[in-house]
């Protein structure tokens, strides 16, 4: 059973690259310990910036790191560095290209018992609106660092969404990585199953059940919310007779919405989307707001056996 969280993961690599690479900084807004970054700051109080609750400063600061030559990631709780910041994640960083990754630590529903204030369950969407700005939400702890490894080579703006547990392994360390291009995890003829992020273990578990049952059943992850791979999934789908996106996010504007978009303008396929509901959750641990909504492993299968007809 895995304990490395994808917030570890983060601070394991830019310590391994901040060694030979003194333009790395990070930034956070009082969430050092949160965000697993308090090994960084210790080791390279030099290239690390603590603002404070404040995360419009945060991000004000971090774009201007990054004008002045610096490859900056800003940490923050997602349910505040997305809504709290919004203008500035869209003018400084977005509008004026600058090389800054936004890090949206315990994402979607890791707050649970916290309830509503504390849920991220708009990100997806509202980041994605945001022209010039990337969105990525890995699944366990090996695509994560790939990722963030990926991102140190480029110089464009990124939002990433991390969940605040560990998520079960669905890599290893010698794992292919393409930056922008989603991951096949199985093939099927009958079912494509679309997640991303915590959703992803979920999703492969189901797609191995499903399997078991005869209900021949593809997986695709789709780190890569924006730019979204449509290439991909059309390859995937177009011979599937069911697609099912599953996501930790709102109905509105997320994955179901961008895949809806994609199929229905070229390839037409019935689609089945799992999301949490448009309405103020109930509180709880993340795992049990799963299990209640329907977006555990369980509830996938369930959902693809009521629309194949076979309940």
């Amino acid at each position: 059973m895995n304990t490395i969280t994808n917030r570890q993961a983060i601070c394991d690599i830019l310590l391994e690259k901040a060694k030979k690479d003194k333009d790395i900084i990070v930034v956070c807004s009082d969430s050092r310990g949160s965000a697993s970054l308090t090994p960084f700051a210790q080791t390279f109080p030099e290239q690390f910036v603590e603002v404070g609750i404040a995360e419009q400063n945060l991000v004000g600061i971090s774009a201007g790191l990054a004008a002045c030559g610096k490859k900056v990631f800003a940490a923050s709780p997602a349910c505040f560095l997305t809504t709290r910041s919004y203008e500035q994640a869209k003018v400084d960083i977005a509008y004026s290209h600058t090389n800054v990754t936004l890090i949206g630590i315990s994402g979607g529903v890791s707050y649970g018992a916290l309830g509503m204030t504390h849920h991220s369950c708009q990100d997806f969407a509202a980041m994605s609106a945001l022209t010039g700005m990337r969105v990525y939400i890995p699944s366990d702890r090996f695509q994560t660092q790939k990722l963030i490894a990926a991102l140190l080579e480029d110089k464009e703006p990124a939002y990433v969404r991390i969940s605040r547990s560990a998520t079960e392994d669905v890599y290893n360390e010698s794992m292919e990585f393409k930056l922008n291009k989603a991951t096949v995890l199985g093939e099927g003829k009958d079912v494509l199953l679309v997640a991303c992020g915590e959703m992803v273990p979920y999703a492969k578990k189901a797609m191995e059940e499903l399997n078991q049952k005869g209900i021949s059943t593809g997986l695709i992850d789709m780190y890569c919310l924006k730019p979204y791979d449509a290439e991909t999934l059309l390859q995937q789908a177009k011979d599937v007779k069911l697609v099912v996106t599953i996501e930790e996010h709102a109905p509105q504007g997320g994955l179901g919405s961008m895949s809806a978009h994609v199929l229905s303008k070229y390839c037409p396929k019935r689609l089945v989307t799992l999301s949490l509901p448009d309405e103020h959750l109930i509180s709880g641990t993340n795992k049990e707001i799963f299990e209640y909504y329907g977006l555990d492993t369980k509830g996938i299968v369930q959902a693809v056996k009521k629309a194949l007809c076979i309940i």
